[in-house]
């Protein structure tokens, strides 16, 4: 029986018995190609690589081959301590199957983060026979088992250092990035995705602060409609409509728990606890970048799209385990470019720094326990910096505290987690509610952009060729200034959120009564950003909803 096996991005061929290639799969055939930005096929992110195939997880090798038998012979990228021979296989080319060059399109399908996200139409004939595609819903999930990862629970957010700084030895491959890269690659083989991210043309836009563009003509065509109102933050959940316990556990790559011993834990099946409902990691069927997953905390209590404080610390955890600065996490509210109302962040890979990490920052504060507040400067969006703090809960209460403020006021945002979950960015938004005020230029309406986190972060992606090609540091920077908050509401934003941090749980729902409601009331003065210290950010600012989106 022949077998096909396909390499890519061949980089030269020196003699009959060897070449040196990176692999990637491909159906039956060979295809030349340079290495992108998002898909760079080798060496870990955190060794300066893009994490695109597993198969060449350390970083490089070579194929030798004789009589079809191939040994594939990998050295450990940068560390030339190890030599591993990870696979031998049958290989062999078939004439008819081979080509030199091919051209990559990518499949034009709709925009979902699930295979089992249909029409309602669909969804209502479904049900007359029955389920059948082992969902995590209470027909499927009796005697379910998946992968379960326990992470260790850091009390302080320098433990970590001090670990990986024993000896000076170099740091391990963390763990949870290699179970996510794994089983992420796991469902690419299987076929579970509905188009080849990594077939994405990607570039870094020129300019300051090196926007990056990608091309997925494949995600916005025959989009779902969406299936809640914009204009309220929050939103019940709706059983009815799509929501994560409707995929197919195929799709789900683990549970991620906190350990009991207080030790890293892998458990490869272990049962679904129904009544403690798990949190779980599953794959964007759409995504964006490579390793697109999503972590949907407390999947079976089926929470509204809107921030807690346990969740966003999950999520913090999720990005500290990891211990990959090219692994960032994201989340969009409603009326921020959320697409399902369930609560969910999302994460991916990118070996490059994203622009809103590399903009300058003022200091405004620094809080009690030792978390610091800046804000984004010369950046198109307004935003605030978290980072620092005595423990990860402290930065977590803090960021999250912001949060409740602002959906708890009808304020749309966007969050990044970076720098393994040591730097926060809270962006407040207004774009949904310009386009139904008529105030974005038709000129942008057309790209189709949505500025969720990513966008906002300088990762644009893009729908047209036409877009891609003329993209610009301008073009990018004249989007997303049409995302951000004025100057002047920006401040009372701010202040309405410094009220809340000072006074704790308790300043929420105050901040909720005491924002102001009528769209033309005037804002007294407040003071400059620099006067802002520990003590005096307890003041309320009303002022005009310019960016709130009203009932």
């Amino acid at each position: 029986v022949r077998q096909i096996v396909d390499i890519t991005a061949i980089h030269r061929v020196y003699r009959p018995l060897l070449i040196h290639a990176r692999s990637v799969r491909r159906k039956s055939c060979v295809i030349e190609r340079n290495p992108a930005p998002h898909g760079g096929r080798g060496a870990l992110p955190s060794e300066g690589g893009s994490p695109s195939d597993l198969l060449f997880l350390a970083g490089g090798g070579v194929i030798a081959r004789k009589n079809n038998l191939v040994v594939v012979v990998f050295f450990r990228s940068r560390r030339c301590c190890s030599l591993w021979v990870f696979i031998l296989f049958e290989f062999l080319l078939d004439k008819e199957r081979s080509c030199s060059k091919m051209m990559l399109r990518i499949k034009r399908v709709p925009t979902v983060v699930s295979n089992y996200q249909k029409d309602e139409t669909e969804e209502t004939a479904r049900r007359s026979s029955g389920c059948g595609k082992n969902c995590l819903r209470s027909c499927c999930i009796p005697g379910a088992k998946l992968p379960l990862y326990a992470f260790r629970k850091l009390n302080n957010i320098e433990s970590e250092k001090v670990v990986l700084g024993i000896e000076n030895k170099d740091p391990p491959v963390a763990f949870l990035d290699s179970l996510i890269l794994g089983e992420w690659e796991d469902r690419m083989q299987r076929g579970l995705f509905r188009y080849d991210v990594t077939a994405c043309e990607t570039k870094v836009i020129p300019g300051e602060y090196g926007f990056i563009a990608q091309l997925n003509e494949g995600r916005h065509l025959k989009k779902r409609p969406t299936e809640f109102r914009v204009d309220k933050v929050l939103q019940p959940f709706d059983g009815n409509k799509f929501n994560f316990t409707k995929v197919g556990q195929e799709e789900v790559l683990f549970q991620f728990e906190a350990s009991e011993d207080g030790e890293v834990q892998f458990y490869p099946s272990a049962p679904i606890d129904v009544e403690n409902s798990p949190s779980v990691v599953a794959i964007n069927v759409s995504p964006i970048e490579y390793g697109h997953v999503l972590l949907i905390p407390r999947i079976l209590e089926c929470l509204p799209q809107r921030i807690d404080r346990e969740s966003f610390l999950l999520a913090l955890y999720m990005t500290a385990e990891a211990g990959n600065p090219y692994f960032r996490l994201g989340y969009n509210s409603l009326g921020a470019f959320a697409t399902i109302n369930h609560l969910h962040f999302q994460a991916y890979y990118l070996a490059v720094p994203f622009p809103i990490e590399k903009a300058p920052t003022k200091k405004i504060t620094t809080l009690y326990d030792e978390v610091i507040i800046s804000e984004l400067l010369s950046y198109p969006v307004r935003g605030l910096v978290f980072e620092g703090g005595n423990t990860l809960q402290a930065l977590s209460d803090t960021v999250s505290d912001a949060c409740i403020c602002l959906q708890e006021n009808n304020i749309p945002y966007n969050v990044l987690i970076s720098d393994c979950g040591k730097r926060i960015f809270l962006v407040p938004q207004c774009y949904a509610e310009k386009q139904a005020l008529g105030e974005v230029s038709p000129e942008l309406l057309d790209t189709q952009v949505n500025p969720a986190v990513w966008e906002i972060s300088g990762h644009m992606v893009l729908k047209r060729r036409k877009d891609y090609d003329e993209a610009s540091d301008e073009n990018a920077w004249r989007l997303l200034a049409e995302v951000s908050l004025s100057d002047e509401r920006f401040r009372e934003v701010n202040a309405l959120i410094f009220e809340v941090i000072a006074s704790g749980k308790d300043g929420i729902e105050h901040a909720a009564k005491s924002l102001p409601k009528e769209p033309d009331t005037k804002a007294e003065s407040t003071e400059e950003e620099s006067a802002i210290t520990k003590t005096s950010h307890r003041a309320m600012v009303g002022g005009t909803q310019e960016c709130v989106v009203l009932q």
